[in-house]
């Protein structure tokens, strides 16, 4: 075979050696965004599991879970009235099941407990509050009667003075409230600060106990 014959050869050999020495063709940035664009496909639909875990739970979502946020048989009441806290401690000694749970108004645990009955500070300081149950509270001479209702005999039976109609039962209930604190004193803090023992009963016991600060350090 001539020379020249050879040369002419040459140049069909060459494309075996252009698909390995170009660099664009082994790595191009179209490659690189679509495998790009493929590996954050994946990271999504692995993370799909615990995307509920980070996000904000819908107006439905909320309503489900506000049963298991908010316990129910709360009474949040006027933490600073003396009147107030002996009654607290009158149902904790009477109520064995222990159905009943506190909080005390002062406290930021009662907030939301506030807002889910559409009230205000106020409105509790003047008739305490029970939440019996998610769309269910009561307040003054109904809530204590409501109370009643969950403690054992003969106690329980008081509940059936709720056939007394609401209007009168609030007259007396009132004119006591308001004279409270000439009557009974006031305190200057939750009065539960003082009786630790008593504070595995209150739903607002981290708070207050960060607030009694070295006096519950044992507790």
């Amino acid at each position: 075979m001539t020379v020249p014959r050879l040369i002419r050869l040459l140049p069909k050999r060459a494309p075996i050696w252009s698909s390995f020495s170009s660099p664009k063709r082994l790595f191009s940035s179209s490659d690189v965004v679509s495998s790009t664009a493929a590996d954050l496909a994946g990271v999504g639909d692995d993370d799909d599991e615990d995307a509920p875990l980070y996000s904000t739970p819908s107006a439905a979502s909320s309503a489900v879970l506000q049963p298991t946020l908010l316990q129910p048989r709360v009474v949040v009441y006027d933490g600073v009235c003396h009147l107030c806290h002996g009654g607290v401690k009158w149902v904790i000694k009477a109520d064995k099941h222990r159905k009943i749970k506190f909080c005390c108004l002062q406290s930021e645990t009662a907030e939301p407990y506030l807002r889910l009955c559409g009230l205000d500070r106020e409105d509790v300081l003047r008739r305490f509050l029970f939440v019996e149950g998610p769309g269910s509270y009561h307040q003054g001479s109904t809530a204590a009667l409501k109370v009643l209702s969950y403690l054992p005999l003969p106690y329980s039976a008081l509940s059936a003075l709720l056939v007394i109609p609401t209007p009168l039962r609030e007259i007396v209930y009132d004119h006591v409230a308001k004279r409270r604190y000439d009557w009974f004193g006031k305190s200057e803090d939750c009065l539960v600060l003082k009786e630790k023992e008593l504070l595995e009963r209150f739903i607002d016991r981290e708070e207050l106990v960060s607030r009694g600060g070295s006096d519950f350090s044992e507790f």
